[in-house]
């Protein structure tokens, strides 16, 4: 219950404003002089219930929650709990759920502190919204538990080998054969180190160090330079095309990073001879770089969850390709970090599109026919 070290300071000052001496100064709503401007600017849920369970006072944000509801407590754990604290004096903690007040929310979730208020039966309710820390606490453990499996798998497999290499050491043939796998291991597991210091790097939310202007031009063509080993190697054809000259504000090298992750999980899901398309184009005050296929396409239902850190549509493929399962998150929180979106069509059997949208340097207005996204551009 870390999160109540001011809400306890909070509660202090309320309660040693109680227990002052009554002055003739006019009392609001039953309340000693003072406790009713402490709560006024709590930005916490605050409630102060008499002796009868009616709420005497409550901050804007206990009524905002749905805690309180005209001069009646909601929460049936919390009056419970107020009604103990009345009975034997005791401070009590404790943590409730009550029905999420957002939309896709399915229940917030409370810290609360419950205390007496003075000598005439009242009591003081405090509740900390606790549903953003939890979901970032969730967020972690799974970020660590991923992570975890995912160094475990490429180590677990170089030891392996390397035994298996000891024991065939009078067979070049196998010497030969095993060494290929483990150079491919290391090197899967040094593009996962590598996504990891990227994704950690820019998914702080800190400024970018040292913005500047930035050719889309320059950037796409070295995207490609940075692909075409892997693209070569499937047959398969990069296309540049779109609009010329257009400009972006931010890190050149953080978006060829993310152009390079959208063109290689093209050439991943796509099939030997085809091509990948890479076009920009003007987009009102914005640019929109699209990198378009003819793979094998992704499930409506597993589009919400592409951007998803280590989330993979086909587990088996992506690890076969190489993939570490960062690519399209990183390319997200590039996105992000430059103002920017990045949003993906796809339809299974006809390939897909995705198209990283970025504010035209210098925030300036370009005039388009239309802005919709050309979905058959790889066909």
């Amino acid at each position: 219950m870390g999160g109540f070290v001011l809400g306890s300071f909070v509660m202090l000052a309320i309660r040693r404003q109680a227990d002052k001496p009554r002055t003739p100064e006019p009392v609001d709503d039953g309340l000693p002089p003072g406790v009713a401007s402490v709560l006024a600017v709590l930005p916490s849920s605050a409630v102060v219930l008499d002796r009868e369970d009616r709420v005497l006072r409550a901050s804007s944000a206990a009524r905002a929650f749905g805690l309180v509801r005209g001069e009646s407590l909601m929460a049936a754990e919390l009056l419970a709990l107020a009604r103990k604290v009345r009975r034997d004096g005791e401070i009590r903690e404790s943590e409730i759920e009550t029905a999420g007040r957002k939309f896709g929310q399915e229940s917030t979730s409370f810290a609360v502190r419950v205390a007496p208020l003075g000598s005439h039966g009242q009591v003081l309710v405090l509740a900390e919204d606790q549903t953003e820390r939890q979901r970032v606490e969730a967020v972690r453990r799974d970020f660590v538990a991923n992570v975890s499996h995912e160094l475990k798998t490429p180590v677990g497999a170089l030891s392996l080998l390397a035994e298996t290499v000891q024991d065939a050491a009078d067979d070049p043939e196998a010497v030969k054969r095993f060494a290929g796998r483990m150079q491919h291991e290391a090197a899967r597991l040094t593009y996962l180190v590598q996504d990891l210091i990227t994704l950690s790097r820019i998914q702080g939310g800190e400024p970018i160090p040292a913005p500047a202007q930035v050719p889309v031009d320059e950037t796409v063509h070295e995207a490609i330079d940075r692909c075409n080993t892997k693209a070569s190697a499937k047959d398969i054809t990069l296309v540049a095309g779109g609009a010329e000259g257009l400009k972006v504000w931010g890190d050149e090298e953080l978006l060829v990073t993310a152009l390079r992750n959208l063109i290689d999980n093209a050439v991943a899901y796509s099939p030997e001879h085809t091509r990948v398309v890479i076009s920009a184009r003007p987009a009102g005050n914005a640019v929109e770089v699209s990198v378009s296929d003819q793979g094998i396409g992704i499930p409506e239902s597993a589009q919400e969850r592409i951007f998803e850190r280590f989330f993979r549509v086909d587990a088996a493929r992506s690890r076969a390709t190489g993939g570490t399962g960062l690519g399209l998150a990183i390319v997200k929180h590039v996105a992000v970090a430059h103002g920017g979106e990045v949003a993906v069509w796809s339809k299974e059997g006809s390939g897909s599109t995705f198209t990283l949208r970025l504010p035209a340097f210098g925030g300036q207005a370009v005039p388009v026919p239309s802005t919709t996204i050309p979905q058959e551009a790889a066909k």
